[in-house]
C-alpha cells in the first residue's frame, strides 16, 4: 500500500512539474455538461410530453448520426442548426398581419462551447454512442447524384424546404438546417431518418412521406453534398 501510495504522489509530482494533464473521462464530461439538456442513453419515457420538453435533441445513438470530425468543431465554436430551438413552437411568435410566423430569438439559449481538448473527448464519447438496430451499415448506396433533380426533390416535389433550410436563410425554420448537412451526418443515419422518421421517436413531428428507396438514395446524396463552405 505504501509503495502504491508513494507512485501515485510520484506521478502527480511529475504531472505538476511537466505541465501535463489527466486525461479527460469524455463519458464523465457528458454526464455532467450534457444530461441536463440531452439523453445519452434510451430514454425510459417515450411519451409526447417528454418530446415537447426536451431541452437538446436525443444523443444516445450519436455515433451512428453524426461525424466526429464536425462533432470536435462544432462543441468549440457551436453554430445555430435548429433555426427555432429543438422545440420550434416554444420559441415562434406571430409576424405582422399577412406575413410568417417570427422565431423569437431571445427564447433561444446558446450552446455552451468546449475547449479543444474537452471536445475531442467529448466527440469520442459521443461517438461510442451506437444503435445498429436502428442505423444500418451500408443503408447508403453511394450511387453519383443528379444535383439539379435531387434539389429540385427536395425543395419542390418532396416539400423538404418547408421546414428545412438547404442554403443559409433559405426554406423552412421548424428542422434543423440541412445546408452542413454533408458535414454533420452519417449518410447511412440519413437514410433510415429519411425512411422512418418515428422509427428513432415515435412522435417527431416530421412525417414519414412513404418514399421510394431511389427518392430516399436521391435525397440522402443530395444532402452529403451540403457542406459549409460549398459552392463559395
Amino acid at each position: 500500500m505504501k509503495y502504491l501510495m508513494t507512485s501515485a504522489l510520484v506521478a502527480t509530482a511529475v504531472m505538476v512539474s511537466t505541465g501535463a494533464s489527466a486525461a479527460i473521462d469524455g463519458a464523465e464530461l457528458l454526464k455532467s455538461q450534457c444530461v441536463a439538456c440531452h439523453a445519452i442513453a434510451k430514454p425510459a419515457d417515450s411519451g409526447l410530453a417528454r418530446l415537447l420538453a426536451r431541452k437538446g435533441p436525443d444523443l444516445q445513438y450519436a455515433g451512428s448520426k453524426f461525424n466526429r470530425e464536425w462533432l470536435v468543431s462544432w462543441l468549440q465554436n457551436p453554430t445555430v442548426i435548429r433555426p427555432a430551438g429543438v422545440m420550434y413552437t416554444n420559441a415562434v411568435k406571430v409576424g405582422e398581419p399577412g406575413s410568417a410566423d417570427v422565431v423569437d430569438a431571445a427564447k433561444l439559449a446558446p450552446h455552451p462551447k468546449l475547449g479543444a481538448a474537452d471536445a475531442a473527448a467529448a466527440a469520442d464519447a459521443l461517438m461510442a454512442l451506437t444503435a445498429e438496430d436502428l442505423v444500418s451499415k451500408g443503408a447508403f448506396k453511394g450511387e453519383p447524384v443528379n444535383a439539379s433533380m435531387s434539389s429540385l426533390l427536395f425543395n419542390k416535389l418532396r416539400g423538404c424546404a418547408s421546414c428545412h433550410s438547404a442554403k443559409p436563410g433559405v426554406g423552412g425554420s421548424s428542422g434543423p438546417e440541412l445546408s452542413t448537412a454533408g458535414d454533420r451526418l452519417q449518410p447511412d443515419y440519413m437514410v433510415e431518418y429519411i425512411r422512418n422518421p418515428q422509427k428513432f421517436d415515435p412522435h417527431v413531428w416530421m412525417p414519414r412521406l412513404e418514399l421510394t428507396d431511389a427518392d430516399v438514395q436521391k435525397l440522402t446524396g443530395y444532402l452529403s453534398t451540403l457542406k459549409q463552405g460549398a459552392g463559395k
